[in-house]
């Protein structure tokens, strides 16, 4: 029990260490893209630090598999120039059981991060992209989706137009139940107009049995209104900027996204993107176990064999391997081309079989 307290205790501290290095690395090359990103006029140094700060737990987030990995063969390569994994097998301990505990702790370690991490990642995230974009000087967001139905906002030099509608399709090009509140450049309500349907066209809204209330009208809008059977509103708003505007699903809690996902059935959108994420965040302490089994089943042989650097590289390239054939299954299975559960289980239980295959093989013959 002890033996296996020691491991798990090399291993935290080979992590930690790798996570503050990598950190400072990042912390320094993204205020050198700040400050080479924003008008310094606008954005001093500060500014520019809270940002970095800010963008750091996603990008960490998004390292941890590759921290895990860099941490597992620092570990071993250690042990092994210590002798002290020579002396843990002289004591009757094969290599699947000194694993035990290294594999137990990185998977503790994955939900952890998993829970608390995730959430931390996503609001800071959110965070950055709206200051970012604040201090670009352009707009974070065009839509919502909420539970009375989809939001979207549009607006140029003449004004702004929130939209609101009950229903969508997958590509929130055709909204159904549909009202447009367009707002003049000071924000006094000018316009209000309400649709069965209206069909995004290029430059422009399509709107099918329209009702028009003009709001500049003080003596009685309603009894002013115009019922037309097509009416058209301008719009400078494209099929990707909807889709894309949404946000990501990494920008969104592992708490949140079930809610999310059935809001966006309720409102009519595709939510398989969403569902992927889901499950391969789910699946993440389970990727992480992975990551040390390949980085153990190159570097628990003695160093005195030679070829270290070698021995190296091939874990660095199977681990980087591993990572693409995730990001590959997700794109697959975002869009629709393998099940969900294939695209997010398969990657990481396909690579602990093949790492525990090379161990048998190197350590058992």
């Amino acid at each position: 029990m002890k033996l296996h307290l020691y491991f798990a205790r090399r291993f935290l501290f080979s992590f930690f260490a790798m996570l503050f290095v990598l950190g400072l690395v990042f912390v320094l090359l993204d205020m050198v893209e700040g400050m080479r990103k924003f008008d310094a006029s606008v954005v001093g140094f500060s500014e520019i630090l809270g940002l970095t700060l800010l963008n750091m737990p996603m990008w960490m987030y998004r390292l941890v598999p590759l921290i895990v990995i860099l941490a597992t063969i620092w570990m071993f390569l250690s042990l092994a120039r210590s002798s002290e994994m020579v002396v843990t097998r002289a004591s009757g301990r094969s290599a699947m059981i000194t694993l035990v505990s290294p594999v137990l702790t990185v998977f503790l370690l994955g939900v952890l991060i998993l829970v608390v991490g995730n959430p931390i990642a996503a609001a800071t995230a959110k965070k950055y992209q709206r200051l970012s974009a604040q201090y670009e000087g352009v707009a974070s967001s065009v839509s919502s989706i909420s539970d009375q139905g989809v939001w979207l906002r549009q607006g140029n030099e003449a004004g702004q137009t929130v939209i609101h509608a009950m229903q969508s399709d997958l590509e929130g090009t055709r909204l159904r139940d549909v009202t447009f509140y367009s707002f003049s450049p000071e924000g006094h309500p000018v316009k209000r107009v309400k649709a069965d349907l209206a069909t995004l066209q290029p430059g422009r809204w399509a709107l099918r049995a329209a009702k028009v209330w003009d709001l500049d009208r003080p003596e009685n809008p309603e009894g002013d209104a115009l019922v037309l059977p097509a009416y058209w509103i301008g719009s400078n708003l494209t099929e990707e900027q909807i889709r894309d505007s949404f946000g990501k699903p990494s920008n969104i809690s592992i708490w949140d996204l079930p809610t999310f996902i059935a809001q966006l059935e309720e409102a009519g959108f595709s939510p398989r993107a969403h569902k992927v994420w889901l499950h391969i965040e789910l699946a993440t302490p389970l990727f992480l176990a992975a990551m040390v089994l390949v980085g153990a089943g190159f570097t628990m042989r003695h160093t005195r064999f030679g070829r270290t650097g070698v021995i190296i590289m091939f874990a660095l390239m199977l681990g980087f391997g591993a990572y693409f054939i995730r990001n590959f299954a997700q794109i697959l299975g975002e869009n629709g081309q393998i099940p969900v559960i294939i695209a997010a289980w398969t990657p990481p239980i396909a690579v602990i079989l093949l790492s525990l295959g090379i161990l048998l093989h190197l350590e058992d013959g």
